[in-house]
């Protein structure tokens, strides 16, 4: 390796990579090299003596680990490199756990269950617990299971939760708590970790097992993180575990891009980091290398309207580049039709690939009307986030005979596949085997195996089939003790007749499943590849592979057919990705800021930065949209363009007719929106606003004790009104909450009912 490495590096970025000396935080600004200062901070420590092997980076996607990966490896080759624990924290965090499994009661095959897994377990328990769907939505609890452990609240901590219980009581949820511990006490059964499992038991391992933390502190010469300011509680305690005391961290992230509380993120993780390493030294990030000078000006005016932030001053050096277009539909229809006829003219004067073109937006539901434009004009797009290539039946039932064979204890993979293809094994055969597997607190295999001790409950020529499916299992578990990854998933798929199903006509349909399972067993095959050119023979089981392709993350994947193609996404997608051409839609109030976010200053400052990403996606161009009308939830709405857009300096702006910088007062919808009722059914009282929607109000028109009816809360009395460097305020008790809530009032909208 060149010592000169560090000549290719700015100012600000070379003295980041060289401190080595103790606990550092690296905050980078949007566009300014995070990625290429990870990649030399690593290779300064390995040119000043780290072991390869003891350097630890983690990741939030694969696909950064590695480009990072392949950035080291062209500078200091491929046997250095592949030492590198380097990877998302899942997978690190996977490959620890299987190593001490047995210390928190799993074996070292465990199945990770993805997301469908996990929510057709807890479907099965409301089922199975005689619950009503309407209150116990399974993505509801399964929301709350994940932030439970993300906070590392075990089962026992959140029953006896007396804010958790009095919540789930006022939400018709009082069994969840139930819920929870059968849906723990039912993975490990199935000997299974859901995704948040692999931060909550190696947070638990490191707690309960002193010697075992002990060893990988010192084990590990070197932490690095990237993203920092999207971690949530349990791996923040992990990292302390592992590097306070020691000063052997370094963490780069951007606090003004910390977007995902709704995963559990915490951005308090990066703005009071140094509480827990007291000699912390801060580098800041502040030159961006992807935008024009107007995008990053533009942005930078807007986040700096944020309260809790780490001051930077990000600057561009990069052409002053046009200012943001800002235009508006009558509707989100005719929206739609603007944003795509700008595609055309956009990409006919520049030339470049519909690839170097995103539409981003709030929520998925906008996609529609966009697509449908997009369709009009004949553009080609992918929407990203959709069915990913593992989630497709044909891969999913493949995958679940690959589980059996390597974990027969896995409950959802068995119910999955014990009569796929057809062998006339029915739904009362699976109940009777989940029954009596439930009664025995064993797993589904378990009761087949030895179906007498159980007390199984077939005729004979039943227990014939079942038979026959577990020699199949046997089979394929015997083949994999000497098989690499590529040979048992193609012996497994063919011999189960995966293919074989589909091959009875030739419709688009079948020949795109067969299609998958060929392009399936090529994963295996170049995950094979991969892992003997890496030296690593010993890791080419199927075991591995399901480790690899259980943790993709939704930027992993990627669909050839439509690499130039137009990108439709969410804005919390669309981070850590950049286009030429960006287009933000529906920057609207209520939609951005998300109404949900009114309630909080930390909520609408999260919408901000969103907003903030957003912009900064975009390199040359970009364009923001709102319609006056918007159909939303079943009804014509009139809206209003978002209050973030008077944070963004005028200059950076380019308004067209008909847009407007300054938020009208909100007009009445065409269609009487529904609200919520307050629990507690206030007296009878004169209104004096209208019976229209709710408008914005100023502090002068309000006084303590006035009755108002929110449009989300519903029901509450002012108590008291407040000015701050954020604006006017009201703190309001609400009836159906009982609860206080601190409303802006240049975001709030709300009825005055009583004067």
């Amino acid at each position: 390796m060149s010592a000169t490495y560090l000549d290719e590096l700015n100012e600000q970025q070379r003295l980041a990579v060289k401190y080595i000396t103790g606990p550092q935080l690296v905050v980078a600004g949007a566009g300014s090299g995070k990625t290429r200062v990870l990649t030399y901070k690593i290779m300064h420590l390995l040119a000043n003596g780290y072991d390869p092997g003891r350097i630890l980076a983690l990741t939030f996607t694969n696909k950064a680990a590695k480009e990072m990966k392949e950035r080291i490896t062209a500078q200091v080759g491929e046997h250095s490199s592949r030492r590198l624990w380097m990877g998302t924290f899942h997978s690190i965090f996977s490959r620890i756990l299987r190593r001490n499994a047995e210390h928190i009661g799993f074996t070292p095959n465990f199945t990770i269950y993805d997301q469908s897994d996990s929510r057709n377990l807890v479907k099965l328990i409301v089922k199975d617990m005689n619950l009503d769907d309407k209150y116990y939505k399974p993505a509801t609890i399964q929301n709350e299971i994940s932030n439970a452990k993300n906070q590392l609240i075990s089962p026992e901590q959140y029953a006896r939760d007396k804010d958790i219980n009095a919540y789930n009581r006022k939400a018709g949820r009082e069994k969840l708590a139930a819920i929870f511990n059968e849906y723990v006490r039912r993975c490990r059964i199935s000997d299974a970790m859901d995704f948040d499992d692999l931060l909550y038991y190696t947070a638990v391992l490191f707690r309960d097992h002193v010697e075992i933390l002990r060893h990988y502190r010192e084990f590990f010469q070197y932490v690095l993180v990237d993203e920092f300011q999207d971690t949530n509680f349990a791996q923040n305690y992990i990292l302390i575990s592992l590097t306070k005391g020691i000063g052997n961290l370094c963490v780069v992230g951007d606090d003004a891009q910390s977007i995902y509380s709704f995963r559990g993120a915490n951005i308090r993780n990066i703005l009071d980091l140094k509480r827990s390493y007291p000699d912390l030294e801060t580098f800041k990030l502040e030159q961006n290398y992807r935008s024009t000078q107007n995008i990053i000006n533009a942005a930078n005016t807007l986040i700096e309207k944020n309260r809790d932030q780490i001051k930077k001053r990000v600057f561009s050096v990069n052409d002053p580049g046009d200012r943001i277009e800002v235009q508006t539909g009558s509707s989100d229809y005719d929206e739609a039709g603007l944003v795509a006829s700008k595609i055309v003219t956009r990409q006919a004067m520049t030339g470049d690939p519909f690839s170097e073109f995103a539409i981003l937006y709030r929520t998925n539901a906008q996609s529609r009307v966009l697509e449908e434009a997009l369709r009009r004009r004949n553009i080609t797009y992918r929407i990203y986030g959709g069915l990913a290539f593992y989630q497709r039946k044909e891969v999913k039932d493949a995958l679940s005979y690959f589980r059996l064979s390597v974990n027969p204890n896995d409950d959802e993979a068995l119910r999955r596949v014990i009569n796929v293809p057809a062998r006339g094994i029915g739904d009362t055969t699976v109940g009777k085997l989940t029954r009596c597997a439930l009664d025995a607190c064993v797993s589904i295999w378990t009761v087949l195996t030895d179906p007498e001790r159980y007390g199984l409950d077939v005729n004979r020529g039943t227990m014939s089939k079942l038979n026959g499916f577990i020699s199949l299992i046997e089979k394929y578990r015997q083949f994999g003790e000497k098989a690499d990854a590529e040979s048992h998933a193609r012996f497994i798929i063919q011999d189960a007749g995966l293919l074989r199903q589909y091959l009875s006509d030739s419709s688009p349909e079948n020949i795109s499943k067969i299609q998958n399972l060929e392009e399936l067993i090529r994963g295996a095959h170049e995950f094979v590849e991969e892992r003997k050119n890496e030296g690593s023979d010993s890791e080419t089981t199927l075991a591995s592979f399901l480790t690899t392709v259980s943790l993709q993350t939704d930027q992993d994947q990627n669909d050839p057919a439509l690499a130039n193609s137009v990108t439709l996404m969410t804005i919390h997608a669309a981070k850590g990705l950049e286009f030429s051409n960006v287009f933000i839609v529906g920057v609207e109030a209520d939609l951005l800021p998300s109404l949900m976010s009114h309630n909080s200053m930390e909520s609408v400052e999260e919408e901000r930065r969103l907003l903030y990403v957003a912009i900064t996606r975009a390199k040359k161009f970009c364009m923001i949209t709102y319609a006056k009308n918007r159909y939303l939830n079943g009804q014509t709405m009139d809206c209003r363009p978002s209050p973030f857009l008077n944070d963004i300096d005028g200059r950076y702006l380019k308004f067209s007719y008909g847009a407007q910088r300054m938020a009208p007062p909100m007009p009445r919808p065409k269609t009487e929106p529904s609200r919520p009722r307050p629990a507690v059914k206030p007296t009878v009282r004169q209104s004096t606003a209208s019976t229209g929607s709710a408008s914005q109000h100023r502090a002068s028109e309000l006084k303590v004790n006035m009755e108002i009816e929110h449009l989300q809360f519903g029901h509450g009395i002012i108590q008291d009104i407040t000015v701050s460097e954020l604006g006017e305020a009201i703190i309001v008790k609400f009836d159906n909450e009982n609860s206080v809530r601190k409303l802006l009032l240049s975001y709030a909208k709300f009825n005055i009912i009583t004067q």
